[in-house]
C-alpha cells in the first residue's frame, strides 16, 4: 500500500508538467518516506550535445545545484551508457569508490555518500539518468522501489523537455509574427488593408467572395503591388484563420532544394540530409501555404506540386509512406503565365489548378486615391523604426509622390518614404532628396498625347458614342504611349515593359506581331 501511495504521489508530481528544477526538491522527498535520501539528480540525454546534461540536482546538504551542467560524456562513453541503459539495470556505488566503468565517464568523483544509479527511458527511448544518494547503503526493496519510480522520473525529464520546446516555439512564432507586423508596417494582424474602401475595393471584394471556400487563390499583380498582404487577408478571413500562414517565395530557392522545401525529407535521404525535415506543405497543414512566385517553378517540380493540389498527399524524399495534408494554396506572381503555358515553360494542368479564382491587384499608378492614405501609414511605420517624430505629410510632397510613376509599387512607395523620413530627420517629409535625380526627369515629364487610335477609342463625336477601333491597333497605341511615356526604354526598373507589367520578352514580342519594331 505504502509503495502504491509512492508511485500515485509520484504520477502526480509528474504530470504537473512544470520545471524538473521546481520538481526536484518535492521527488526527493517523495522518495525520501520510503527511501534514505540525501540526495537526487535527473541528467538527460541531449541529443544536440551526444551527452547527458543535469536538468536538475537536490542535495540535502547544499539544496538546489546548477541546472544544464553538461556532464563531459565521451561519444564512447555514451555508446556504453546507451547499451547498458537498454537492459534497465541499476548500479550502486559504495562510498569513495568510483562507479563502474559504464557510468565512470558520466560521473567521475567519489564522494562519501552511498548512490545508486538508474536509466530513464519512455516510449521513445533513453531520455536519461535518475542518481539518488543515501546515507546508507540501500536494500533489494528500497532498489525494487527505486527502480519502479524510475517510469515517473523518466516522464518528468520528458515533460521538462516538452515544456522547453513549448517555449521555445512560442518564443520564435512571437519573434516570427512581430518580424512579419514590422515588415507589413501592421500593429496588428487583424488591421484593415490600406485602400481597402479606395483603389483596392473591388479586389478586396474578391476577397471577402472567396476566403470562406477552400479553392485555390491566384494573384495577379506587378511586383510590389501587395500580393502577400492580400494573401494574408485571404488567410485571415477564412476558417483557417487560426491556422498556420507560411509565405515560400519560389525564385528564391535553388531548384537542387526545392523538392526538399515543398515536400520534406527523410533522414540519410541524400546527402546533407542529417535529419528528417517537414516540408511546407506539411507545415502548412491546416492553414495557408502562400507560394510566391510559383512562375519561377521548374516543370520537373510543377508535375509533383499538381499531383499534391490533386490528390491532397505529400511524400518525403526517400520516404515510403504518404501523408494527408489539409492546405489551402494561394499562389501569386507578376509574370504572364498564360504566355508562359504557350511558351511550354508552365503546366496549363497546373495553371487551371492554381487559377481556380483569380484576383488581379491594380498597380499604384492606377490607384492614386490611395497614395495619401499610404503615405501616412508608411510615414508612421519609418518613424517607429527609426525613432524619429512623425513628419507632416504637406501637399508639396503629397503632389511630388503623386507625380511619380512608381515602377516598383507600393514596395517603392514604402522605401521612399521611408528614405524621406529618414533624410528629415523626423521634421519634414524630404521627399525630393529620396526620390533623387534619377527619378526626377520621370516625374516631371508630361504624358504625351494619345496616339489617334487611342484618341479616337476614347473622344465622343460632339458627345455622341465613342468610336470603336480594331483591338490590335487600340493595343498598339496603348503600348506606343507605354514607351513614349518612358523615354524609348523598353526593359529596366522604369522601361515600358514595368509600366506594362509585362516581361520584357513578352512585350518585344508583341510589338513586333504589331509592327513596332522600329520602337524596339
Amino acid at each position: 500500500m505504502a509503495e502504491n501511495n509512492l508511485m500515485l504521489a509520484l504520477w502526480r508530481e509528474a504530470g504537473r508538467h512544470v520545471d524538473a528544477t521546481d520538481s526536484i526538491p518535492l521527488l526527493a522527498g517523495l522518495l525520501g518516506v520510503s527511501l534514505p535520501v540525501s540526495g537526487l539528480r535527473l541528467d538527460e540525454r541531449s541529443q544536440e550535445l551526444s551527452d547527458l546534461v543535469t536538468l536538475a540536482e537536490w542535495s540535502a546538504r547544499t539544496g538546489l545545484g546548477q541546472r544544464a551542467q553538461s556532464r563531459g560524456c565521451s561519444a564512447a562513453g555514451m555508446e556504453a551508457f546507451e547499451r547498458w541503459a537498454g537492459r534497465r539495470e541499476l548500479i550502486a556505488r559504495a562510498p569513495g569508490e568510483h562507479w563502474p566503468t559504464v557510468l565512470r565517464d558520466i560521473d567521475p568523483g567519489t564522494d562519501r555518500d552511498w548512490a545508486l544509479a538508474g536509466p530513464l527511458l519512455t516510449g521513445d527511448g533513453v531520455v536519461g539518468l535518475a542518481v539518488l544518494r543515501s546515507p546508507r547503503a540501500v536494500d533489494a526493496a528500497e532498489k525494487a522501489l527505486f527502480q519502479a519510480a524510475l517510469e515517473p522520473l523518466a516522464a518528468v525529464v520528458g515533460n521538462d523537455f516538452r515544456l522547453r520546446e513549448i517555449r521555445r516555439l512560442s518564443a520564435r512564432a512571437e519573434a516570427d509574427r512581430d518580424s512579419l507586423l514590422t515588415r507589413l508596417g501592421r500593429d496588428s494582424l487583424n488591421e484593415t488593408v490600406v485602400g481597402a474602401d479606395g483603389g483596392l475595393r473591388a479586389v478586396i471584394g474578391r476577397v471577402e467572395q472567396v476566403a470562406r471556400t477552400s479553392a485555390s487563390v491566384l494573384l495577379l499583380g506587378e511586383t510590389g503591388s501587395g500580393k502577400e498582404v492580400i494573401a494574408r487577408a485571404i488567410h485571415e478571413r477564412s476558417p483557417r484563420r487560426d491556422g498556420p500562414f507560411i509565405r515560400v517565395n519560389c525564385g528564391a530557392v535553388p531548384p537542387d532544394l526545392i523538392d526538399s522545401e515543398l515536400f520534406g525529407h527523410e533522414k540519410g535521404s541524400f546527402t546533407g540530409a542529417l535529419g528528417v525535415r517537414r516540408g511546407w506543405f506539411e507545415r502548412a497543414d491546416g492553414g495557408t501555404l502562400f507560394l510566391d512566385e510559383i512562375g519561377e517553378l521548374a516543370p520537373a517540380v510543377q508535375v509533383r506540386l499538381l499531383r499534391v493540389l490533386q490528390d491532397h498527399v505529400v511524400q518525403r524524399i526517400g520516404g515510403e509512406r504518404e501523408q494527408t495534408v489539409d492546405v489551402r494554396v494561394v499562389a501569386a506572381t507578376h509574370r504572364d503565365l498564360p504566355e508562359l503555358v504557350q511558351q511550354g515553360r508552365f503546366r496549363e494542368d497546373l495553371w487551371y489548378r492554381i487559377a481556380v479564382f483569380p484576383i488581379i491587384l491594380p498597380p499604384l499608378r492606377e490607384r492614386p486615391e490611395d497614395l495619401p492614405a499610404l503615405a501616412r501609414h508608411f510615414i508612421q511605420r519609418a518613424a517607429k523604426r527609426a525613432g524619429l517624430h512623425e513628419p507632416p505629410l504637406d501637399e508639396v510632397a503629397l503632389e511630388r509622390l503623386a507625380a511619380y510613376p512608381w515602377p516598383g509599387n507600393v514596395r517603392e512607395l514604402g522605401a521612399v518614404i521611408e528614405r524621406a523620413v529618414i533624410l528629415g530627420q523626423g521634421t519634414r517629409l524630404d521627399v525630393e532628396a529620396a526620390l533623387g535625380p534619377a527619378a526626377a526627369p520621370v516625374a516631371r515629364r508630361a504624358p504625351p498625347a494619345a496616339p489617334a487610335g487611342v484618341a479616337a477609342a476614347t473622344a465622343g463625336r460632339g458627345g455622341a458614342a465613342p468610336v470603336i477601333v480594331p483591338l490590335e491597333q487600340a493595343i498598339a497605341a496603348h503600348i506606343e504611349n507605354a514607351v513614349a511615356l518612358c523615354g524609348g526604354r523598353i526593359d529596366g526598373p522604369h522601361g515600358a515593359a514595368r509600366l506594362l507589367g509585362l516581361n520584357t520578352s513578352t512585350l518585344r514580342s508583341k510589338m513586333r506581331k504589331l509592327g513596332l519594331a522600329r520602337t524596339v
